[in-house]
């Protein structure tokens, strides 16, 4: 990569001064350039001592920033880093991340949230050059010790929000590393924020055949709250499931075959026979098994009236379906592997939190035995 100090004739008796690159670089807009006009400028024709004095402490200035040019290729290598990479807008970077989630609702739903906090964070303005490790300390504070942005009370961020938002961060400052426009990852020193152990609620067998047993307001809500606790679907692929993703065959029974919407994984899910029962008849292949059900608050209410006239006490949300039908695999004697595939988790790690919840019912149960003495 070079770099000249070229000279252009411009109006008023001044030179106008740029840097000529070759090859050509990518500017801060994204699109690639031969010039950058530094803004500084020469009298064609020095009428005194100070004006010739103004056009050496300009081409000396000039000088430097050609040099600090040379300095940034030299380092990376062959133009792959420039100085003109530390104007391009940040966020406009995160956003064009998060657009790449899009088909994945609840990935992109949290992107989506992540940037509003850091937009919020920046006042909407942030260049790669200010992504330091100062930068990225600071941030992690904030989201820390922030309050929710979008509710009118003054309700903290909870601390697993906090951690999610700042992956999502994370992930976007290594992204802009590895492409080449940050000329250091500042994150190396930066801990990330730790992971709080939170109750994960679930369904005892008796509580599921209670549910099954009691009428709701909204039928379709029960058979898909029903269908989730039986093959453990999270709610984005229940929404999404079509009656084509429903199959069976003699050797395998049924099963589902589809693309995950969170991971964007294609999986085949053995389902039993009652969970494909539950759904009645098969319609067109293209139309969705739960077409018109939705996530809102309305329907929210629905599971808790039909919950609580079920006589169960617990605070359950669809999601809760999801970790019955997982603890009540590991009841059965399940091993964790195993189940980790059938929850189509791509860390076991993320699995084990239903284990640890086993050894509190363990805990629970081996003090239920007392004697005095």
């Amino acid at each position: 990569m070079n770099v000249y100090l070229r000279q252009k004739k411009i109006k008023n008796g001044k030179t106008s001064l740029y840097l000529d690159f070759y090859p050509p670089v990518k500017g801060a807009d994204g699109r690639f350039t031969r010039r950058e006009f530094l803004k500084k400028y020469l009298y064609q024709k020095p009428k005194n001592d100070e004006e010739k004095r103004i056009n050496k402490t300009t081409l000396v200035a000039a000088e430097t920033i050609k040099l600090k040019y040379e300095k940034d290729f030299l380092s990376e290598g062959v133009g792959i880093f420039n100085a003109m990479n530390k104007k391009r807008d940040f966020l406009e970077y995160f956003k064009q991340l998060s657009e790449k989630r899009k088909l994945s609702k609840g990935n992109y739903d949290n992107w989506s949230s992540a940037f509003y906090y850091l937009s919020a964070f920046t006042n909407g303005k942030c260049s790669m050059g200010e992504i330091n490790e100062d930068f990225c300390e600071k941030f992690k504070i904030y989201l820390l010790s922030a309050n929710k942005l979008k509710t009118i009370n003054d309700l903290k961020l909870s601390h697993n929000s906090a951690l999610s938002y700042f992956n999502k961060f994370r992930a976007s400052v290594n992204a802009a590393y590895e492409s080449r426009f940050l000329n250091d990852n500042p994150l190396r020193h930066v801990k990330g924020i730790q992971q709080k152990e939170t109750k994960r609620e679930f369904l005892t067998m008796e509580e599921l055949q209670k549910l099954a047993q009691t009428k709701c307001g909204l039928p379709l809500l029960k058979t898909a709250a029903l269908f989730s606790a039986l093959t453990g679907l999270r709610w984005s692929d229940i929404e999404n499931l079509k009656w084509k993703d429903i199959q069976y065959t003699e050797e395998k029974g049924y099963f589902l075959h589809i693309t995950q919407q969170k991971t964007q994984d294609t999986i085949m899910h053995p389902i039993n026979n009652k969970a494909a029962e539950i759904l009645g008849l098969a319609k067109k292949s293209e139309e969705r098994v739960f077409s018109g059900l939705a996530y809102s608050d309305c329907n929210n209410d629905k599971l808790k009236d039909w919950v609580s006239a079920a006589g169960i006490g617990k605070k359950i949300t669809l999601h809760n379906f999801r970790h019955t039908y997982a603890t009540l695999l590991l009841n059965k004697g399940v091993d964790i592997f195993t189940v980790s595939k059938m929850l189509g988790h791509r860390n076991i790690k993320t699995t084990m939190i239903y284990a640890k919840v086993l050894d509190e019912k363990k805990v629970n149960a081996a003090n239920l035995i007392d004697i005095s003495i």
